[in-house]
């Protein structure tokens, strides 16, 4: 199988591998080659995969979207990172994401107080007409 995993600012890996093992809502599925087309929605997790020469390796998953079709699996995601030991790859995951979660607290925030400030605007607007 072709094994793609994209986010939205790049192509984090594209190669192929003989296994792979990733999390889904309903819990963990595994994908040989051959498997049925197949889409899920992944969770926060970890996917698991093994190179043709028997390697397995991991990625960090912060969410996303799985498609099987024929020989290439996609995975669409927001946010990944790649890792050969489990461990150390455990540790780089909490700190981006908890980073990235910080930024998404303050984004949303701020465009909270953005909305806030336009719609009192708005009533000020109405009562002066």
């Amino acid at each position: 199988m072709q094994l793609k995993i994209v986010t939205p600012r790049k192509i984090l890996m594209d190669m192929e591998v003989s296994r792979i093992v990733a999390e889904g809502p309903d819990g963990a599925f595994g994908m040989l080659p051959n498997h049925i087309d197949f889409v899920s929605q992944l969770v926060p997790g970890i996917l698991t995969y093994e190179t043709i020469d028997g390697t397995e390796c991991y990625a960090g998953i912060r969410a996303g979207t799985l498609v099987k079709c024929a020989e290439e699996v996609l995975v669409s995601t927001s946010n990944a990172i790649l890792g050969h030991d489990l461990e150390s790859l455990q540790d780089r995951v909490k700190e981006v994401f908890r980073d990235l979660d910080e930024n998404e607290r303050a984004a949303r925030s701020a465009l909270a107080r953005l909305e806030a400030q336009m719609v009192r605007r708005f009533l000020d607007l109405e009562q002066s007409a």
